[in-house]
């Protein structure tokens, strides 16, 4: 008897917890979003341009891995909202080139309109069947190899089709890397709601911006 309730109490316990970080989680998230979102709106109203590749790779590594460093401290959440903001600073040129575009308005609402049913609609089918996707694990690794190969082949092979074809692979990459997160926060393999924030922000930031990507393809006149 001792030994049933000792279980019950482990498993209310367990489950507050996962209740716990998923609200700390989009909570943080709905906050470095709109962050991002500010800061992306200032970084178009003052045209800024997009800063240099390595600069880009350096900022995000390394406040990323500040963040990793600091995630079980207040400073964590400095570096996170540091992070976020960066990258919505890159954001803000990357909209101004496609508001330059005939149709660049359509572009952006449609590619923001799916990215917010990719996110909450994968978001919704975790959280209602509870399925453990930890099995995708292997799938995220080797697909990031595989995308980052064809990132830099771009850079010196100009073949047709390649970068669409890159921006939907970053899409399922990006969708698969949601569900991932989101079933290692119900089934315990995340704890840290800081770490599980960045993870999903940089998920959502990928697709939105590889469905820019797509859209300003399709909808090209050239």
């Amino acid at each position: 008897m001792h030994e049933q309730d000792y279980a019950l109490a482990q498993t209310q316990a367990t489950q507050l917890e996962v209740s716990k970080v998923l609200r700390n989680t989009y909570g943080l998230l709905a906050l470095t979003l709109a962050f991002s979102g500010l800061v992306a709106y200032v970084a178009m109203q003052m045209n800024a341009v997009y800063p240099n590749i390595f600069v880009v790779l350096i900022a995000f590594y390394g406040l990323f891995f500040a963040t990793v460093k600091l995630r079980n401290s207040g400073w964590g959440l400095v570096t996170t909202f540091a992070l976020t903001g960066f990258m919505g600073y890159t954001l803000g040129p990357i909209l101004n080139h496609y508001l330059g575009m005939s149709n660049g308005g359509e572009v952006i609402s449609s590619a923001f309109a799916m990215t917010a049913l990719v996110f909450f609609g994968l978001s919704a089918y975790v959280l209602t069947t509870r399925k453990d996707m930890s099995f995708l694990g292997g799938f995220i690794t080797a697909g990031f190899f595989v995308l980052l190969g064809a990132s830099l082949a771009s850079f010196f092979f100009q073949v047709s089709g390649l970068q669409l074809a890159i921006s939907a692979g970053f899409v399922l990459f990006s969708s698969v890397c949601i569900l991932f997160q989101t079933s290692a926060i119900i089934h315990g393999g995340e704890r840290n709601y800081i770490m599980a924030t960045i993870s999903l922000y940089v998920s959502i930031y990928n697709l939105f911006v590889s469905l820019l990507q797509i859209f300003g393809i399709m909808g090209s006149d050239d």
